[in-house]
């Protein structure tokens, strides 16, 4: 198989887990014969600091020619300052509307290895396989105006909320697509009670799910939502919301597995690449300090190679060899548990990497 891949390893520690991520890559590339030519871009602060924009008209280019995008991570203090069309983040928005990438999933997985790393009971996170399909392109993230204006007299600031119908009923759909190849429940999330927004979300999930009689709906108020994510997670399978509330579910639901380093996600466009990344930030705190969890990173590998390539066995392998290290007690400093072996972020890169040879190497004998 022959494809091409936008690597936008960004700021922080997104250099170093991307870097690892992309070594799992060419292993897999070179023990199963494929061909992964990787083109590599800038976005974020690192993109601002070279050419005055977080998302260069290149870099654009390159992720429209290509197969499928690995992102790292954007962000940092250093650039706190800049006015808001030059920050780090307006490269995720912009790159977001670019490739129209409407829906984001965001899978919570909990390994029985890293149920001490939790801060709940093993027993409530024990067997907890749930995802969130975010909307992404629309919502008060990019609603319109935005600003900083006077109310009544005096100075304040406005930020706008909006959707049109399409871009409910497309999301929407995904999540219910999804739910058909997993235990057929969906959960949209909304606040109905408040926000004219939710009320049409939910006339909308109510239509969609018409077309899907052997799929379950249910609504939960987001307040709510947030509260049964801990109470009792092994409820939910499919997650769909709003760009904000799964924005916030969707961290909070990682905290199910102990850590935001364990977390992968994919973000999908209706035609087009999709982008994988990490849903973590750039954490500059620890950057450079080769500390960093790559496991999200490479976790997004295997979604690009099952979602963009159909390579599932490649794809099982990888999250295999993440399992097993895993319960061979590797750990970063993010999941750090008693008797464990603590590793750097190379260190954890190679023995994903060594446990990807074996496990292929065992199947071929």
């Amino acid at each position: 198989m022959n494809k091409r891949i936008a690597v936008l390893p960004g700021d922080g520690i997104g250099p170093e887990i991307v870097a690892g991520a992309v070594k799992i890559l060419q292993t897999i590339e070179s023990l199963y014969s494929h061909q992964f030519e990787l083109t590599f871009a800038d976005i974020g602060g690192c993109a601002t600091d070279k050419t005055g924009t977080p998302l260069p008209n290149d870099t654009i280019t390159i992720c429209k020619n290509s197969d499928a995008i690995l992102l790292g991570a954007v962000g940092g203090p250093q650039w706190d300052a800049l006015p808001v069309e030059k920050r780090p983040e307006q490269g995720l928005l912009k790159i977001r509307k670019a490739l129209n990438l409407f829906a984001n999933l965001r899978p919570t997985t909990c390994y029985e290895s890293l149920a001490t790393s939790s801060p709940l009971k093993k027993d409530i996170i024990e067997g907890v396989d749930l995802i969130v399909v975010r909307e992404l392109t629309g919502g008060i993230y990019f609603g319109t105006p935005s600003e900083r204006t006077v109310i009544d007299g005096k100075p304040g600031a406005l930020d706008t909320l909006q959707y049109k119908n399409e871009e409910i009923e497309r999301v929407i759909e995904k999540a219910f697509e999804i739910a058909k190849t997993r235990s057929k429940k969906v959960t949209s999330v909304d606040k109905a009670n408040v926000l004219e927004t939710s009320r049409v979300w939910r006339e909308i999930a109510n239509q969609v799910a018409e077309k899907y009689p052997d799929v379950l709906l249910e609504h939960m108020l987001v307040d709510n939502a947030a509260m049964q994510l801990i109470r009792n997670p092994k409820q939910f399978d499919v997650i769909v919301t709003e760009n904000m509330f799964g924005d916030i579910l969707s961290d909070e639901a990682s905290v199910l597995t102990g850590s935001l380093g364990m977390l992968a996600s994919s973000s999908l466009s209706e035609e087009g690449p999709y982008l994988y990344e990490p849903i973590h930030g750039s954490a500059p705190d620890i950057a450079g300090e080769n500390i960093a969890n790559p496991l999200a990173t490479i976790l997004s590998v295997s979604m690009m190679l099952r979602l963009s390539f159909q390579l599932e066995k490649e794809a099982a392998i990888i999250e295999e060899a993440v399992n097993n290290v895993l319960n061979n007690g590797y750990r970063t400093r993010d999941i750090l548990s008693p008797n464990s072996k603590i590793v750097s972020t190379t260190e954890m890169v190679e023995a994903v990497d060594k446990e990807i040879c074996q496990l292929v190497a065992a199947t071929h004998v």
